[in-house]
């Protein structure tokens, strides 16, 4: 039996088994781990281990023969954090090197791959340097920060051949997968609109705050790297670094790539035609963001058209539910949330289809990690279930959205070109302009 076939029964039986109660709590996973042969093992060092970063390294460290050997974050207080919770939970924590600068961690000779959960200004630099370091890379989404780094990044990982996945983890949900099976098979008929919505109720910008001093044990010049500098502010920190047009886009990239993904993949679309963007800060026009907290943007492609609408602070959104993906055809209209999927029919329509509510039963991110993993050991980048370059298709529409939104223009794109029709708004926005001495590498 081969070494792949032997890691993918193993990671089944953990996985798919339910061994596991949690990332760490077993003997049962170190007993099993202690019995990897070495040819078997993947060492990870991960980057940035603050939320959807540690999420990642629990999900990986759930899969038998992967152990994580570095950790790398500007907050000292949660690689403290990290360490404590890791022995607390019975796992070895004497290996793991620590670093406060992603570049020492990637000199690192024993680290086969890396996780990136930095802010997304960080993502474009990293993955790159992680390449050329000759390691594979799960980066986290969006995968850049502007369409130029996108398609840097893409450029990269050709350059260098190593395996990059991108966080968009529903990619490896059966039911997503299901529901655009049958969006292709053509039940729903002629779909001449799909609407995407994202209303999070939940998500709130912090107040407006005076700028301080960094926290102790927090590098904050290196968190702020390629980004302009200026002074620490609490307001802009850690989760809230997603509302600052020098860090991040707000919802369009947030949660629009995980959203804004399946819709292109139903269609089967490449870029859009034109895009306009409208919104603004309506709900939270006192607290501290630069991104809209509202927005809505409609983009033209070939034979249909494409709605984005976003909310912060209110859940009722389409169809009564707070996210979600319509493709709405003659004969009925499929509603795809990563809850679960249904067909709901078109009174009108001469081929009428319906289909009751389908539940989501797996664990996408857990799945996405077991792929990505299978992948660094069989070297077939063909079998990832979200390459650089589908993460960096999506991460370039969210961006037009963004775009258009702060350009206050309707914007063409020029598909033979890669670029839009109006030349100011390419100089201005195609690549954010980098900082510190930090360079954008031409690969």
């Amino acid at each position: 039996m081969s070494s792949r076939k032997k890691f993918l029964q193993q990671s089944s039986l953990l996985i798919g088994g339910g061994l596991l109660a949690s990332a760490f709590d077993s003997k049962a996973f170190t007993i099993i781990k202690n019995r990897i042969l070495p040819s078997n093992q993947l060492n990870i060092g991960a980057i940035g281990i603050n939320g959807m970063g540690w999420a990642n390294t629990k999900a990986a460290l759930k899969i038998s023969g992967v152990n994580l050997i570095a950790v790398c974050d500007i907050d000292s207080t949660v690689i403290n954090d990290r360490l404590k919770e890791l022995s607390d939970n019975k796992y070895d924590v004497s290996r793991i090197k620590i670093y406060s600068d992603y570049r020492k961690l990637l000199d690192q000779k024993d680290i086969d791959a890396v996780i990136i959960g930095t802010p997304d200004h960080w993502h474009a630099l990293i993955m790159i340097h992680a390449c050329e370091a000759g390691k594979d890379v799960y980066v986290e989404k969006p995968v850049g920060n502007s369409i130029v780094e996108c398609r840097t990044m893409v450029a990269a990982q050709q350059r260098y051949n190593k395996v990059v996945q991108a966080g968009q983890w529903q990619r490896s949900q059966q039911h997503f997968k299901d529901a655009i099976d049958f969006v292709h098979s053509g039940q729903l008929g002629n779909i001449r609109t799909v609407k995407v919505w994202c209303y999070q109720g939940w998500m709130r910008p912090q107040p407006v705050v005076a700028d301080s001093l960094p926290p102790a044990g927090v590098d904050y010049k290196q968190w702020l790297g390629p980004a302009t500098t200026m002074p620490f502010n609490a307001s802009r920190f850690h989760f809230h670094f997603r509302w600052f047009w020098d860090y991040a886009g707000g919802l369009m990239t947030d949660w629009g790539v995980h959203l804004l993904d399946y819709a292109l993949l139903g269609m089967k679309a490449e870029l859009p035609k034109s895009i306009v963007g409208l919104g603004g800060k309506f709900a939270y026009p006192e607290l501290a963001e630069e991104t809209p907290d509202t927005l809505t943007t409609l983009y033209e492609f070939d034979g249909f058209n494409l709605v984005w609408d976003s909310a912060m602070g209110i859940d009722n959104g389409s169809y009564n539910r707070d996210h979600g993906i319509a493709f709405i055809g003659n004969n009925g209209t499929l509603i795809l949330t990563r809850g679960g999927w249904e067909v709901i029919e078109e009174r009108q329509g001469k081929n009428k289809v319906s289909k009751p509510y389908q539940k989501s039963s797996d664990n996408g991110l857990e799945k996405h990690w077991v792929n990505f993993v299978d992948t660094v050991k069989s070297r077939n980048v063909a079998d990832l279930h979200c390459s650089i370059q589908a993460g960096a298709h999506v991460a370039t529409v969210a961006q037009m959205g963004n775009i258009s939104y702060r350009s206050g223009q309707k914007l063409y794109w020029d598909k033979t070109k890669s670029q839009f029709t109006d030349q100011s708004v390419n100089d201005a926005y195609l690549l954010k302009q980098y900082h510190n001495g930090y360079k954008l590498p031409k690969i």
